[in-house]
């Protein structure tokens, strides 16, 4: 069974559960999962999981994501972006130093009310179920943090690209829109590419053609997602036997606590693991990812 990560560059008009599905086919296994979801109208880098790596998916949801946007001044739209029904259109006298000016607003930690077309459950339903039907609910405010926010250029006369690194659960479409009437024309978002996720970038990223073309050597070890992390290498076989059976060890090295990467004597990567006074605990294993 194939086994590991492969980051894809999503096209557009893709779902994430499409591409998912596109993958069970090339590779010919039902264990596929993907982290971090992209609306359909968005590109860009999106994680997936295959085999025994389906185990790393929730470590991987929840680190910061970097997305280039674009920002379309003038219209309000149902869905928060240009793919919606446009319910308000202003004429635009904002200038790229009125939007550079109002970005500090938007930047450290911020409140932002989920939009009716998104996946989020109120009472057992999709709020974008409820949307289709006509329907709008109250919805409580979120907390989340933009860590940086730069406008990249002006490509028109209402139209900006915006860089946006911010925190799990940040929707671009509500920022665009809440830039939009921070700055009292209304706005919304007119593309979504995102350019890192879980640490990977566009650089890592393949396109599905590649994959069809490729298949499972286009896989990347699952220990790639935990990169930041130091390693440490079992030198004793009984060791390696206590940590496959799940259980705890001591080392002797003089190591700092922290989190590191476990790998057996011959090299294979076994589990992510938090060493403190001494002693090494399993947070998750991986034994065949």
């Amino acid at each position: 069974m194939a086994n590991g990560i492969i980051i894809i560059d999503k096209p557009a008009d893709w779902t994430s559960m499409d591409v998912c599905a596109k993958l069970r086919g090339i590779l010919k296994t039902k264990k596929i999962g993907h982290a971090g979801t992209l609306d359909p109208m968005a590109t860009g880098v999106l994680p997936v999981f295959v085999g025994q790596a389906t185990r790393a998916v929730s470590f991987a949801e929840n680190g910061s994501k970097e997305y280039v946007a674009g920002l379309h001044l003038g219209t309000v739209t149902n869905t928060q972006d240009t793919s919606g029904e446009v319910l308000e259109a202003h004429p635009v006298s904002a200038t790229l130093a009125d939007l550079q000016a109002v970005l500090p607003r938007f930047t450290g930690e911020i409140s932002q009310i989920p939009p009716m077309f998104s996946a989020i459950k109120i009472g057992g339903k999709k709020l974008y179920e409820l949307a289709r039907k006509g329907q709008e609910v109250e919805r409580q405010n979120r907390a989340v943090t933009i860590y940086e926010l730069e406008v990249l250029e002006q490509i028109g006369e209402s139209d900006y690209l915006l860089r946006i690194l911010c925190s799990k659960g940040t929707y671009v479409r509500t920022l665009c829109h809440d830039i939009g009437a921070a700055l009292g024309c209304g706005g919304c978002m007119s593309s979504l590419r995102r350019t890192m996720a879980a640490g990977y970038t566009l650089d890592d990223a393949v396109t599905l053609d590649q994959v069809q073309q490729q298949g499972e050597a286009l896989l990347r070890s699952v220990d790639t997602l935990f990169a930041q992390h130091a390693s440490y290498r079992i030198a004793h076989p009984r060791v390696e036997a206590l940590c496959r059976n799940g259980n705890a060890f001591y080392i002797h090295e003089p190591l700092p606590d922290g989190i590191y990467r476990v790998y057996g004597m011959d090299g294979t990567f076994l589990c992510l693991s938090r060493l403190e006074n001494g002693t090494m605990t399993s947070l998750k294993n991986f034994f065949g990812a």
